[in-house]
């Protein structure tokens, strides 16, 4: 059977990280992984092929349409990969609404749709359509699929969707949609495949990255989660607020006169543990800080991400495991335990040991709460999700 190529592309508000998959029949493998970090200058084109990384500077700018950076990044891939292998392109899109509940090919309807979703996620949306759109004008022949952030926490019941407030506005589409969705399915197909018969139990999958939050799953599925209307909610995050009194965003508009313009850019890029801490967003360098507006950025963070897992533990009806994943859940070992601190009274203990390794299983042995650290893995699921498209009648 011809081995063939399939590029996915994850784009976040400031970096596109690609991802290319062998497969043969639906078998993905990942072969290579790339990332473009547009708040550099020149843009940066960062490969990796196996052990070797390369550095590659790009002439384009990036502005209004990404053709010429996927061109350059194109080329710069040919160098390592039959490119002339390549059968389809898979996308992450931040928000399906309603509409879209799993994946989808990408044609001239599925463009439409999600572009009238913008609104919904105006700092997000555009970053994927620019990214579908410069391969459809670069390589129109290419199929394409899209899988949607929203679409794995369509199983969430109406009930905890709702906000309070009026039906109308409910039924217009103001309700939690949740994120993160792509980290969240995979975690959950590993919890099968790696301890199937805690899978199907009641578990809160925390994903601390930059941006951050959590998930109840049952029975594999998603239940409830932190983000809601936008991925501004739930927990502190690396510059966005998290869960916020709206009575704040009131005074901020009517007392401080501030615009809605400003008042978002507030929001996503200048609190969190920015805002906390006045040193950084990053939670590395928080933690080399002695200073004490570090330690409380921190403590907060902690604090928050813990009465969230017991928000959505009251959703499941209890909680037997908790998994850490992305970037600083799988990595920094100090948070995992400063969050196992506030939950001892659930019965989650941590193994001080097995959490300083990042073992997989890092709970004491007399935990009632198991606790996992399990690295996710967005573009995978991606590729899974488009070849399972492809191969669809």
């Amino acid at each position: 059977m011809k081995r063939e190529v399939l590029v996915t592309f994850n784009a976040g508000s400031s970096t596109v990280k690609i991802g290319i998959f062998a497969y043969e029949g639906q078998a993905a493998r990942r072969i290579g992984k790339a990332v473009i970090d547009f708040r550099q200058a020149p843009l940066t084109f960062h490969l990796t092929e196996g052990p070797s990384t390369f550095d590659v500077p790009l002439e384009a700018k990036g502005e209004d349409d990404l053709d010429e950076v996927l061109s350059e990044a194109f080329v710069s891939l040919a160098d390592h990969f039959d490119l002339g292998a390549v059968a389809a392109a898979g996308h992450r899109v931040v928000h399906g609404g309603e509409v879209f509940t799993g994946p989808a090919r990408i044609d001239a309807d599925a463009v439409a749709k999600i572009e009238e979703l913008i609104p919904l996620a105006p700092l997000h949306q555009p970053q994927g359509l620019r990214l579908i759109k410069a391969m459809q004008r670069i390589r129109p022949q290419l199929a394409q699929c899209a899988s949607f952030d929203t679409a794995f926490h369509s199983t969430i019941s109406d009930l905890v969707r709702r906000f309070a407030i009026p039906r109308a506005l409910h039924d217009e589409g103001i309700k939690r949609y949740g994120f993160h969705g792509l980290s969240y399915k995979f975690i959950s197909g590993e919890l099968a495949r790696r301890v199937p018969d805690i899978a199907k139990r009641k578990i809160v999958v925390a994903h601390l990255g930059s941006g951050a939050s959590l998930c109840g799953l049952q029975d594999g599925k998603s239940r409830d989660t932190s983000m809601g209307f936008s991925t501004l909610d739930g927990i502190p995050m690396a510059t966005r607020t998290g869960a916020l009194d709206p009575g704040v965003l009131v005074h901020l508009l009517n007392r401080r006169g501030q615009s809605p313009q400003s008042l978002e850019d507030f929001l996503y890029y200048r609190c969190g543990l920015l805002g906390v801490s006045g040193i950084s967003g990053d939670s590395r360098e928080l933690l080399a800080s002695e200073r004490p507006e570090a330690k409380e950025a921190l403590d907060l963070f902690t604090l928050r991400i813990a009465g969230e897992t017991a928000r959505i533990a009251n959703t499941l009806g209890g909680i037997d495991a908790m998994v850490f994943t992305a970037g600083i859940g799988e990595h920094q070992s100090e948070i995992r335990e400063r969050v196992a601190s506030h939950l001892k009274w659930l019965g989650l203990e941590i193994d001080t040991d097995a959490n300083a390794r990042s073992d997989e299983l890092i709970s004491a042995k007399q935990s009632r709460v198991s606790a996992f650290v399990i690295p996710t893995d967005e573009e995978q699921v991606i590729a899974d999700e488009a070849l399972s498209i492809l191969s669809a009648p």
